[in-house]
């Protein structure tokens, strides 16, 4: 390394306030190849020093600020946590969150909106959870446009939590949104985005699409004339998407990830099977409408081979149970016949409706 000017060139700690960045974002700079003719200088210690051009060159490329990396390895440590968004996370997991080598809340422990003191932008927001027999949030805070509104904290406008979440929405940049499932467990739906502000209604809209849709940001306001036929139709499939991923993981959690027919235990096998399927009218986002079924019991059950009355007595097809077929069919379906049901909720607000599994049973005995 010799022949070096050592005037223009810098300590990890000096690179990193050129930067804007922590010392140790510096360090994976480093490592991950972005600045090559960094080298141990053994002089002072074998402290790295990183030559001005490469540092210029690296600020040329658009090294990415605090905020953009922030949310990056906030939503990459979530998608691998969850599976890709597929399973909850209890509040306790959020504490394994580090960033640069530093822990890092990801979630408010007290308030819905998490403004973190590092940014002048929210990075996260929250919906508690609602106990059974209460309207799901998300349906009470559905718009004409098909779009979700997530309120205020309080009402002054100028709350620092407040302007974080419209600083968000107006540089476009996506959040986390947790939401409850249960006691101290949240689904992460990312990434989301804030598309505009409803000052009277003291509310942001809100799109778990945005991403896909970049004409929303575009829009000159926000409304059914504003996004049209087509995006109405893509905000429903996302909700249902949404959906989706709440109903299982609020079931799964009541039913401790159970299949509620064999009892087996493995989540990445199980269902959160409909008891009246959600096309139907009475079909309610509700663990009181859930069973969780592993795949082959929730196939049974939607085929209607499988049925469960309102005592939690499992029935399998007169015909099915005539049948001579492999140790599936005898030991997984003809076996459970006349048999309870081998795992239920343990708060009773949660456990199968009486009234849901009485409709749906005798759809069955009809068959």
């Amino acid at each position: 390394m010799s022949g070096r000017d050592m005037s223009v060139e810098y300590s990890v700690s000096k690179a990193a306030r050129m930067l804007e960045v922590r010392d140790a974002t510096v360090l994976d700079y480093i490592a991950a190849g972005q600045l090559p003719n960094a080298y141990l200088d053994p002089s002072s210690g074998h402290a790295y020093k990183i030559p001005h051009d490469d540092l210029q060159l690296l600020r040329q490329k658009g090294a990415r600020n605090f905020d953009e990396r922030l949310r990056a390895a906030a939503m990459l440590w979530l998608e691998q946590r969850t599976s890709d968004g597929a399973d909850a996370l209890h509040t306790s997991d959020l504490d394994d969150f580090q960033f640069e080598g530093s822990p890092f809340r990801l979630k408010d422990t007290t308030k819905g909106i998490r403004k973190p003191k590092e940014l002048d932008t929210a990075l996260s927001i929250t919906t508690v959870y609602r106990a059974p027999g209460k309207a799901a949030p998300y349906r009470d805070e559905v718009g004409a446009d098909g779009l979700l509104r997530y309120k205020w904290e309080g009402d002054d406008p100028d709350l620092y939590t407040n302007v974080g979440l419209r600083n968000a929405m107006e540089r476009k940049l996506p959040l986390i949104w947790f939401f409850g499932v249960g006691a101290s467990q949240f689904q992460a739906i990312f990434p989301v985005y804030l598309v505009a502000e409803e000052p009277r209604e003291q509310q942001f809209v809100l799109d778990i699409d945005a991403a896909n849709n970049p004409a929303v940001f575009n829009a000159p306001g926000v409304g059914v004339e504003a996004l049209g036929p087509v995006k109405q139709y893509a905000n429903r499939l996302a909700r249902v998407r949404l959906h989706q991923r709440v109903f299982r993981s609020s079931v799964l959690r009541a039913y401790d990830s159970r299949c509620a027919v064999c009892n087996l235990k493995h989540a990445v096998l199980l269902d959160a099977a409909h008891i009246i399927p959600d096309r139907e009218e009475n079909g309610i986002a509700s663990v009181q409408n859930g069973l969780a079924l592993c795949k082959i019991h929730h196939a049974a059950f939607d085929a209607n081979i499988l049925g469960v009355s309102p005592n939690l007595v499992v029935h399998i097809r007169d015909d099915v149970l005539l049948e001579v077929d492999g140790p599936m069919l005898k030991y997984g379906l003809q076996e459970r016949h006349n048999q309870k049901l081998m795992s239920i909720p343990a708060n009773k607000s949660e456990k199968p409706s009486e009234d849901f599994l009485a409709r749906t049973f005798e759809k069955f005995l009809a068959r």
